[in-house]
């Protein structure tokens, strides 16, 4: 959730640099949490591991929103907190299980390009007029992409499965540009916490309707990865939403991108992973098309985990 709420609470005088490092462990948390997740998907699958993911972060987070100041949201809030949630488990869904199918980096690489769709949605769906920084972001954005995709043909050990994880991938990152929109809207009429609780529990709803068929009882040894994967990603939509709302976008943005060295380290350490140097290059022409897009409009070009 990194579109934080301007209170006057949250309005404080703060050194410029403590937002930017709080960001970038907010990063480190919501990297590990994405290897955490890999390493379940390929147990039990995407579905099952969102599913308990999100009931045992909506706990948390119910007892985080119990514990402090509450209101009940109203009608129209509860509907815009249904309809994110059904659009970040689609998010969720085919993201992860397109990791489970990628090396980290690369899905990790694909996914920066996120934020350039949001520039195009923007245009689309709240009539902002695109300038010509975001072209030539999108460029970037897009060359990055065809290097990496160009990367996977020249591979012959690459398989369909690959090509299917990297398509899983970018949808994901259309569905999550749509996300970004909604998250203003939500950012406006909720506090972080609240958002926390309810987009959690409307997504295990929505996900718990197919529960009869599709879930199954998780192993006991798989429950203590799972519960720290719930509480890396509330700690990081926390930590995110502290930075935001005490920084401009535009020097938090950056840190966004040590995601991708995150994705390296931890990629090669739990699942052996060896990234070639097309991802290295399509990698740096998204975060260049998205630093270009920063520069043009700060406020659209967000980091992905904030919404998982």
């Amino acid at each position: 959730m990194s579109e934080a709420v301007k209170t006057s609470s949250l309005t404080g005088a703060v050194s410029p640099m403590i937002p930017v490092l709080v960001c970038a462990l907010a990063i480190s948390l919501l990297s590990g949490m994405d290897a955490a997740m890999k390493s379940l998907v390929i147990a039990v699958g995407v579905y099952n591991t969102v599913l308990w993911r999100s009931m045992v972060a909506t706990l948390v987070a119910g007892a985080a929103w119990s514990a402090g100041q509450r209101s009940k949201p109203t009608l129209p809030v509860l509907r815009l907190h249904a309809l994110r949630a059904a659009i970040v488990g689609i998010v969720l869904l085919s993201f992860f299980w397109g990791l489970a199918r990628l090396p980290l980096a690369e899905a990790i690489g694909l996914s920066f390009i996120a934020p350039l769709f949001a520039l195009l949605l923007a245009a689309l769906l709240l009539g902002e007029r695109i300038r010509r920084q975001a072209v030539w972001a999108s460029v970037a954005g897009i060359a990055g992409v065809a290097i990496i995709l160009a990367g996977q043909f020249g591979q012959a050990s690459r398989s369909q499965d690959t090509l299917l994880g990297t398509v899983a991938v970018l949808a994901s990152t259309v569905f999550y540009a749509y996300n970004l929109i909604l998250s203003r809207q939500q950012a406006l009429l909720a506090k972080p916490i609240e958002i926390m609780l309810f987009q959690n529990l409307c997504l295990a709803i929505i996900l718990g309707l197919a529960a009869p068929w599709l879930a199954v009882a998780l192993p006991r040894d798989l429950w203590p990865p799972l519960v720290g994967v719930a509480l890396l990603s509330l700690s990081g939509q926390f930590l995110m939403s502290w930075s935001y709302a005490r920084a401009e976008a535009q020097y938090l943005i950056p840190t966004e991108y040590s995601a991708f060295i995150w994705a390296i380290a931890l990629g090669w350490f739990f699942f052996g992973e060896e990234v070639v140097w097309t991802t290295l290059a399509g990698a740096c022409l998204i975060v260049a098309g998205c630093l270009i897009a920063a520069r043009a409009n700060p406020k659209l070009a967000e980091p992905i985990e904030a919404a998982v």
